[in-house]
């Protein structure tokens, strides 16, 4: 009896401390604008909270899916320029321009997507990359996006009396833009939806032929991903006041890949890890001056190497717990 108690004490033993380990997290995450006065550590965090989010995005593409994109950048750019167009040029509304952002760049996704899901491997990794460049060189051209010099001057909106155009608030809405995320995305990735994912991810062929609708659940995990790429460029847009098209560079959808591979796909606390550590960690190497990106890519080769499944992996397909 006592053997029964003593196992089944184990694994509420290690959910208690997760917990509490989240609840420190968050704590810290709370008390840092108030900790520190510097303008220089609070636009870091800023930015890691922008890549935190973008990651999660990515993960139900990439990590769930198991589809590479390599176009990321380009629903981020729709969302900042569809925000920046509408509450500029049309004076709209801050919330039905922000839903815009999002929907637009699902817009954009699930045309996209009912081409191009229908290939695989390189196949599709060549057309999203090409389509994130195509999205980038559209903006630099057209005149309702303002060519090459963007869009500038975009109004901050009050946010339940708050000014977004002060950087310890929109720290504080992107914090809980990343926490509402996190739950979001894991409680996806358990769902029914998680599993015929984590399925089709493995095997193609198997969940096709236990009946999953391969294409749809396809087109379910790019459509989550760009709408989350959307609201997280609209939010840009309201922290830079300003986007143009150099904001949106291939090495920009890079950057948040990678962020999803080195946390760990398909893990949700990894690749929040790995958003914050993109940033995280140029910065710290700023002392080795320009060594510090060739330190850097030697310290992921490292990881590729003893961690391949990343600094967090998902525990098992389909299952990850924040």
């Amino acid at each position: 009896m006592n053997t029964v108690n003593a196992r089944s004490a184990g694994p509420d033993r290690g959910r208690l401390a997760r917990t509490g380990g989240v609840v420190l997290l968050l704590a810290a995450a709370v008390a840092l604008p108030f900790v520190s006065s510097s303008p220089y550590v609070l636009d870091i965090a800023i930015q890691m909270l922008f890549y935190m989010a973008l990651a999660l995005g990515l993960n139900v593409v990439v990590g769930y899916a198991g589809l590479l994109d390599l176009g990321y950048a380009a629903y981020f750019a729709v969302g900042a320029y569809t925000l920046g167009i509408l509450t500029k040029t049309f004076q709209v509304n801050f919330w039905l321009a922000l839903l815009a952002a999002g929907v637009f760049a699902m817009l954009l996704g699930s045309f996209i997507g009912m081409t191009v899901l229908r290939l695989r491997s390189d196949y599709l990794t060549m057309v999203t990359l090409g389509f994130g460049e195509i999205i980038r060189i559209t903006a630099n051209n057209l005149k309702i996006t303002g060519g090459p010099t963007g869009i500038f001057g975009i109004m901050a909106p009050k946010v339940f009396g708050l000014s977004l155009g002060q950087p310890r608030n929109i720290y504080f809405v992107m914090l809980i833009v990343v926490v509402l995320s996190t739950i979001a995305m894991a409680r996806l990735g358990n769902s029914r939806v998680g599993r015929a994912w984590a399925c089709l991810r493995e095997d193609q062929d198997a969940a096709e032929a236990m009946g999953i609708n391969t294409l749809g659940y396809k087109l379910l995990a790019y459509l989550t991903g760009t709408f989350w790429g959307g609201l997280t460029g609209a939010f840009f847009a309201v922290k830079m006041t300003a986007v143009s098209p150099g904001s949106f560079s291939f090495m920009q959808s890079v950057t948040v890949l990678l962020a999803v591979v080195m946390g760990g796909m398909g893990s949700v606390p990894g690749v929040v890890l790995g958003g914050a550590l993109v940033i995280l960690l140029p910065e710290m190497l700023r002392a080795v001056s320009d060594w510090r990106y060739l330190v850097f890519g030697a310290a992921l080769v490292l990881l590729m190497l003893f961690r391949p499944a990343g600094l967090w992996p998902a525990r098992h397909a389909g299952k990850e717990e924040v």
